[in-house]
């Protein structure tokens, strides 16, 4: 299912705070009686009992006012672009207008729901009033308290919130893994992973890490190299097994051959032509066809498992009909030192012809939509939640904005996009 963002919501004073530290057990957000204490989200990954892994999401009064306090609020409704699932806050059965709007923001965004009356040690819940409520947004409606006296009470309560947070999660549709559908038992997948100045210190990047432990959740071999080392390695195993493994004229991967080992290779985008040619190489000198072994990316895998796939298909293709005085936007989806090897703003740049006007954009940063852009190229959007990728580049599609990411276009770019997404 993997880790599932959850949003606390609600007026100033309801106790989101304080909502958190007793969900968790722990004190990690800050709980004043003043008004506005909460002025960013505050994010906390945690595992509670009944749903797992999950990051809790504490955010400002969705009643703030002033100047700041109305820049407050947007932040918090900003929230509701990552997250999985929204726990709104209420008390004195006061469920007013800025709790109904946050409910048709929420629905608009289709974000499944629970709302929480909460401070029930002071003022019950009215159970009239919490039907019509569940009624009007086909959500449940709960009673909570962060100050019982009674511990057995205060315990069942907290039981009954994880439960009823659970039974909401699950509801929720799983996420794809990023190799769902592609790892076979005791097949090896080798990931060329080169260790250059683009490569960060001391660590691999988060897709190749999450395809590691995918190849491993589900039996499979992951064989890790440099490009450098890529040849030798394929001689070895094809000279001493037999390569078995093809692509069907379905487009499926399929293994014919008992003794065969590799099943797929998996590179960074930034070498993805030098791969290419070793693989042909390889492959030439055995008797095989490009396409006897599949070939993909780091980052296409990661737009299959987190966007509109087909749609960044479409994208690439765009690229052919790219010449001087287009425009087109680089999107750089987290915050990095800038380098002279920079995929986004350096290396897909001299890919492309002179003449392109190019329009970069770091981090989630607002996107200037005054020009007309011919295509817009996100990178894989690694340090981002799927909601975050899937709501950005849904603003661009709805734009009529063609959208391709970095693999996609480094593979259009290479000559080889068809090979790279085929069986995907």
């Amino acid at each position: 299912m993997g880790v599932r963002n959850i949003g606390i919501f609600g007026k100033r004073n309801v106790g989101k705070s304080s909502f958190i530290n007793v969900l968790t057990g722990q004190n990690i957000a800050i709980v004043s009686s003043v008004a506005g204490t909460t002025n960013d989200p505050v994010k906390k990954r945690i595992e509670l009992p009944e749903i797992g892994p999950c990051t809790l999401i504490d955010t400002a009064g969705i009643d703030d006012e002033g100047d700041l306090g109305e820049l407050r609020v947007n932040k918090s409704l900003q929230i509701i672009e990552e997250i999985d699932m929204a726990v709104v806050l209420y008390v004195a059965n006061n469920f007013g207008k800025e709790e109904r709007n946050l409910m048709k923001i929420l629905k608009n965004k289709d974000v499944p729901c629970l709302i929480v009356h909460n401070q029930s040690d002071i003022l019950e819940l009215d159970a009239d009033g919490a039907k019509r409520i569940a009624d009007e947004y086909g959500v449940k409606v709960i009673e909570f308290s962060c100050c019982r006296l009674d511990t057995d009470r205060q315990v069942e309560e907290i039981d009954k919130v994880d439960k009823t947070m659970a039974q909401v999660v699950n509801n929720i549709p799983d996420k794809k893994t990023i190799m769902s559908g592609l790892v076979k038992k005791g097949k090896k997948y080798v990931l060329v992973c080169p260790i250059d100045i683009e490569a960060p210190k001391e660590r691999l990047i988060l897709p190749q890490v999450m395809t590691i432990r995918d190849i491993l959740d589900n039996n499979g071999i992951a064989v890790v190299l440099q490009p450098q080392e890529l040849r030798e390695y394929l001689k070895e195993e094809m000279s001493r097994f037999g390569n078995g493994t093809h692509l069907s004229e379905s487009g499926c991967i399929e293994n014919n051959c008992a003794g065969s080992n590799i099943s797929m290779v998996i590179t960074d985008s930034s070498v993805f032509k030098t791969v290419a040619e070793i693989m042909d190489s390889v492959l030439a000198e055995v008797g095989k066809s490009k396409d006897y072994l599949p070939l993909t990316s780091f980052s296409i895998l990661l737009s299959r498992m987190k966007c509109p796939f087909e749609e960044f298909i479409k994208g690439a293709e765009k690229i052919d009909k790219l010449g001087e005085g287009s425009n087109v936007l680089i999107l750089e989806s987290c915050s990095h030192h800038v380098t002279c090897n920079d995929i986004g703003r350096v290396k897909i740049p001299k890919m492309l012809p002179e003449g392109i006007n190019f329009t970069f954009i770091q981090g989630l940063d607002a996107i200037p939509y005054g020009a007309q852009y011919d295509l817009a190229i996100q990178c894989g959007g690694c340090m981002i939640t799927a909601k975050q990728l899937e709501n950005r580049v849904r603003k661009l599609i709805d734009r009529g904005i063609a959208v391709t990411n970095y693999g996609m276009a480094i593979a259009k770019i290479s000559g080889i996009l068809n090979r790279c997404i085929k069986g995907l």
